[in-house]
């Protein structure tokens, strides 16, 4: 039986999710959706996520475990529903020709450490909220199915990426150029992650965590940025020689 909830995962949605215009039918689809990922959430962090059947979370929500697939193609996607956002916010605003490449996603990361932060001071009990996000990430470090979810998740973000940085420079997405420069863009989703955990219980407030973090995120993209702004053109592919063993 599940216990008490701690933490309102219900609240832990971007803010652009609800529909400016949504019907009753629609929003009862949303609000089962989110319910159905959120029950599996909890009920993942209490038992562990190969413990826990997909009939269980249907038989708590009060649908068909069939109703349940309807929703979420996988039992990985309940719980790692947020990064189809990320390839959202990356076909909006990576898009934007106004914006480089990095800052369009240190804006999307800005965003989305925002939510986060927003979050974390609303609920009850921040430091149960904190520590239950830590024991979230300790869930996926420790269930290789959630872990391989994620690169495949990774690696869809990062074709996406490809395929815009493609558009806005006249390259193929399956071009060098294209794909390293995406690797290295979602790469910072990463270094915020990573982030996070590390300053999650060394800062006092939610203002100097997400300060301490959003330091960290911009170190890294300095270092990347150069780089990725030298892909305003498509480089010259006739005479180009490298050097070392098999050049021509």
């Amino acid at each position: 039986m599940m216990t008490m909830r701690t933490v309102d995962w219900t609240a832990l949605r971007p803010p652009g999710e609800v529909p400016a215009v949504e019907g009753l039918r629609e929003r009862k689809k949303r609000l089962l959706r989110r319910q159905l990922s959120d029950t599996a959430t909890e009920m993942f962090m209490e038992r562990g996520f190969d413990a826990v059947r997909v009939a269980e979370i249907a038989e708590a929500c009060g649908v068909s475990e069939k109703t349940v697939f309807n929703y979420f193609p996988t039992k990985e996607s309940l719980v790692l529903d947020l990064g189809e956002v990320t390839i959202t916010s990356l076909r909006a605003i990576l898009a934007d020709p106004d914006l480089s490449p990095v800052d369009a996603a240190l804006k999307i990361l800005s965003s989305e450490l925002a939510n986060l932060t927003t979050w974390l001071s609303a609920q009850n009990d921040p430091a149960e909220a904190k520590a239950t996000l830590l024991r979230f990430g300790m869930l996926m470090g420790s269930t290789p199915s959630l872990r391989a979810y994620q690169r495949d998740t990774a690696d869809k973000q990062v074709a996406v990426a490809a395929e815009i940085l493609a558009r806005r420079t006249g390259m193929s997405s399956d071009d060098p150029e294209s794909q390293i420069a995406a690797t290295a863009l979602l790469a910072l989703w990463s270094i915020q992650f990573r982030a996070l955990r590390k300053h999650l219980n060394r800062t006092q407030t939610f203002d100097e965590l997400r300060d301490a973090v959003s330091a960290d995120v911009q170190r890294a993209a300095r270092l990347i940025d150069i780089g990725l702004n030298s892909l305003e053109t498509r480089p010259e592919q006739s005479g180009i020689r490298t050097s070392g063993p098999g050049a021509p």
